[in-house]
């Protein structure tokens, strides 16, 4: 399973357990199109096939940028609430996916974590924050909400309600201190994001797999019984609908204008 993808949007690598996925689109911010959707999707059928992966990696290439959502410059040509759930409920369904495999989930945030980025971050199990890394759910300035379903993983988290609901409703960024003061960061992290991740998992490496996967599923059968699947929908749905109004679409041509310029 050892190979990297230079050609692609995404590189995946596989050492000693550990499956990392790389969203390399650095000249992008790591921003989500098509392609790295079709790679998540990917690594879901390798762990799934391949029983020996242990820990699951999602990080960003370069050091500014963890991920910064979904590529505007691609999705905003999807005008209708009907298109736009085309596409969000496509990374909707898939992050579901990753959010219940059945091996610890790492977020290594080593930049930016904005928008759909923050959104797949609060999906893992573990958030490994950069101290100078800014992260935060600011989807509202775009006039719409989380469209992949990171608002209903956000408030499931174990965060206290209002500090989740807060975090979704500024529509701003966090530093990294203050991620790790209301819970969203796991830890946070100087100097070499690798290390910082050997570190973290350097004692759940000394347990069998099998512990692993049993705690994923206590989790995950909780889950099921609030209907997580579900919720996550319903909030792919309401994001969908504030797709096609004016608000989104007039803040959209304001991002994208301000991005050429």
């Amino acid at each position: 399973m050892n190979k990297g993808m230079d050609k692609l949007a995404y590189k995946i690598d596989y050492i000693d357990g550990i499956l990392t996925f790389t969203i390399d689109r650095e000249e992008k911010r790591n921003a989500v199109n098509d392609e790295v959707m079709n790679g998540f999707k990917e690594i879901v059928t390798t762990i799934y096939e391949n029983k020996d992966v242990r820990f699951l990696i999602i990080t960003g290439a370069g050091a500014k940028a963890f991920c910064s959502g979904g590529d505007l410059s691609e999705f905003h040509k999807l005008q209708t609430e009907k298109d736009a759930f085309g596409m969000l409920s496509k990374m909707g369904t898939i992050l579901y996916e990753i959010a219940t495999l059945p091996v610890p989930t790492i977020a290594l945030i080593n930049g930016t974590a904005v928008g759909g980025g923050c959104e797949i971050a609060t999906a893992c199990d573990f958030r490994l924050v950069a101290k100078d890394a800014k992260c935060g759910f600011i989807q509202g300035t775009l006039g719409i909400t989380s469209g992949w379903g990171g608002g209903t993983y956000l408030l499931e988290s174990g965060l206290k309600q209002d500090f989740a609901l807060k975090m979704l409703v500024d529509s701003s960024t966090y530093d990294a201190d203050k991620l790790y003061e209301i819970g969203w960061a796991t830890n946070i992290f100087e100097g070499s994001k690798e290390v910082a991740l050997e570190n973290f998992i350097q004692h759940m490496r000394k347990i069998h797999p099998s512990v692993h996967h049993a705690y994923k599923e206590i989790k995950l059968r909780s889950w099921k019984e609030k209907n997580m699947f579900e919720r996550v929908m319903e909030e792919i749905k309401l994001c969908a609908k504030l797709w096609e109004s004016d608000e989104h679409i007039e803040a959209v041509n304001r991002f994208l204008n301000k991005s050429n310029k």
